[in-house]
């Protein structure tokens, strides 16, 4: 019983020591991200997939096809993942305020939310996402970083039933 209990204070100590980003962290650059802007039109994307012990269990390239039509941005994401299988997933975003977003796509759960803070775009959701042998439902807290006018860099940590359960890395390049 002290064992289990041990174990159980060490792994809500290294949880609660792993950090995140915050929209109140100090801006890096006077950046201003736009997210129709900078997705409007063809973007490729490198990524992937490290569970929480940092071993890389997928990789994966993503080519993005963006419209914005003043109100609604749609991303048309057309992943390759390195063992041979695609996937398809249509992003419908709506601008609900001057920083502010909220999404749909297949297998989110209710809708994404989004806020954008100078150089820094944080967006959350929870999807049903497929996987080698079905579909796993998480939560993903998704953030991205403007590094200059035609690259971002996104991280998005993905918990299951409150826990973390890896990470997913990935650079956006514009065409």
């Amino acid at each position: 019983m002290i064992r289990l209990a041990t174990a159980l204070a060490a792994l809500a100590l290294l949880t609660a020591c792993s950090g995140r980003p915050s929209l109140d962290d100090p801006a890096l650059s006077d950046a201003d991200f736009e997210l129709q802007e900078f997705f409007e039109g063809k973007t490729v994307a490198h990524g992937q997939f490290q569970d929480r012990f940092g071993t890389v269990r997928r990789r994966f390239e993503v080519a993005i096809d963006g419209t914005w039509d003043g109100e609604t941005l749609t991303l048309v994401e057309d992943f390759a993942y390195a063992d041979g299988t695609t996937e398809q997933r249509i992003w419908t975003l709506r601008q609900t305020g001057p920083e502010t977003w909220e999404g749909t796509a297949p297998g989110v759960i209710g809708t994404a939310t989004g806020t954008e803070k100078g150089d820094v775009f944080n967006w959350a959701y929870t999807i049903d996402l497929p996987v080698p042998d079905g579909t796993l439902r998480v939560s993903f807290d998704d953030w991205m970083w403007q590094l200059s006018d035609d690259r971002v860099l996104n991280i998005a940590y993905m918990r299951k039933a409150g826990i973390t359960i890896g990470k997913v890395i990935i650079t956006f390049e514009k065409l």
